[in-house]
């Protein structure tokens, strides 16, 4: 069955230095956000790619993604004062084809992870169709506390996080009449639904465009 793929792209260009949205940033010969773009079109069993932009920023990111997309076409929905809100209107635009059965699973990733590639697109939405919920993760190694001691390794949690398409808007749904705020899609799913999420191995690659020297480093890494 076919998946859908969402791409936040609501966030700012404020810690990165920019005066525009850091996924209109350039990087190589695309804006950071195409990447993500291409890769989710290019998925053989991907029938739906939407991407979230902040209000007002419909017409600069469909300009921008536009001499990228070939003949393909994505959906551009606005999103909400937060990320769990934003996740919330995109599972609302998708929700009555999850309910006649044409989207089975929906990956959630974020528009600033420009090199997540293909592969591991592939890997998470196998791994939701599977167990019903997978979140890519990375060891952090070399961790120290304030006082200095080592701390254990950890795991990083990435995107694309993919899950069960009904179960995943039934939970925004009863996360909306809660009023519950999630930092992230594994979260509300975790806090509303019985079934796992499994980590899927990723690799420090995957990086988040936050600060001016991940443009750097996702350009060499490109």
């Amino acid at each position: 069955m076919p998946a859908a793929v969402v791409i936040l792209a609501a966030g700012s260009g404020s810690r990165v230095g920019a005066a525009t949205n850091k996924v209109l940033l350039p990087l190589g010969d695309r804006p950071v956000l195409a990447w993500s773009v291409r890769d989710a079109l290019g998925l053989e069993d991907v029938r739906r790619v939407l991407v979230v932009v902040r209000p007002g920023e419909r017409e600069a990111v469909a300009a921008a993604l536009a001499p990228h997309l070939g003949d393909a076409e994505i959906g551009v929905v606005e999103g909400g004062a937060t990320r769990h809100g934003s996740e919330w209107n995109a599972l609302r635009a998708l929700a009555a084809e999850v309910e006649d059965g044409g989207i089975d699973v929906i990956a959630i990733h974020d528009g600033a992870r420009p090199l997540a590639g293909p592969d591991l697109f592939r890997a998470t939405i196998a791994a939701a169709r599977s167990r019903g919920g997978a979140i890519p993760v990375v060891a952090l190694r070399g961790l120290l506390a304030l006082d200095g001691r080592a701390l254990p390794e950890l795991d990083g949690v990435q995107t694309p996080q993919a899950f069960r398409a009904r179960e995943l808007v039934a939970a925004y749904a009863r996360a909306e009449a809660d009023g519950f705020d999630g930092t992230d899609t594994a979260t509300c799913w975790a806090r509303y639904t019985d079934l796992p999420v499994v980590a899927v191995p990723s690799t420090s690659h995957n990086l988040k465009v936050t600060f001016p020297e991940d443009l750097a480093v996702a350009d060499r890494l490109r």
